[in-house]
């Protein structure tokens, strides 16, 4: 059987075509809530068997369009989007998900008392100039949103440029 990995918030579709190209057994699920994301998305993935077309999907709505995923990927999105949409996340995370399933997180990132680099820093002042909404999330209040749709923290992956790798994990 072919896992699905739905990515959620897939952008432009640069990662959803690197995963799929690099990752042939598995089928690869883009989505995004834009139609001119969703047609770049299928650009990028034109050619690739196991990129299935970009689905509709607004990570804050409370009903999404797919019914079930192997695992999830959220690239860049926590932080460029307000907080309703990472509480969506974590909950449709919890929905689809069978237990022992990962949900996977990158980004930058806030720590509880741990102060942010100041290339971080910079970028956190410059999302919530451009909206308010936005900005760097502490690990621990994802982490506490997670665990409120049945999801654990497994492990933080320290990555370059000062983001890190969430792997969380459906309990």
């Amino acid at each position: 059987m072919i896992r699905k990995v739905l990515e959620v918030a897939s952008g432009t579709g640069e990662h959803a075509a690197f995963f799929a190209h690099e990752l042939p057994g598995l089928a690869w699920q883009p989505s995004d809530p834009s139609p001119e994301m969703r047609e770049s998305i299928a650009a990028w993935c034109s050619g690739l068997a196991n990129a299935q077309a970009p689905l509709d999907l607004d990570a804050a709505a409370p009903d999404w369009p797919i019914a079930r995923a192997d695992a999830m990927v959220c690239i860049n999105m926590v932080h460029i989007s307000p907080w309703q949409a990472t509480e969506g996340l974590m909950r449709g995370a919890g929905q689809l998900l069978a237990s022992g399933a990962p949900l996977v997180l990158y980004g930058p990132y806030r720590r509880a008392g741990k102060d942010l680099e100041p290339s971080n820093a910079a970028f956190d002042e410059d999302l919530k100039r451009r909206n308010p909404a936005w900005g760097l999330r502490l690990v621990e209040d994802v982490a506490q949103c997670a665990a409120s749709h049945g999801l654990r923290l497994d492990r933080t992956v320290e990555m370059p440029a000062n983001n890190l790798t969430l792997v969380f994990r459906k309990g």
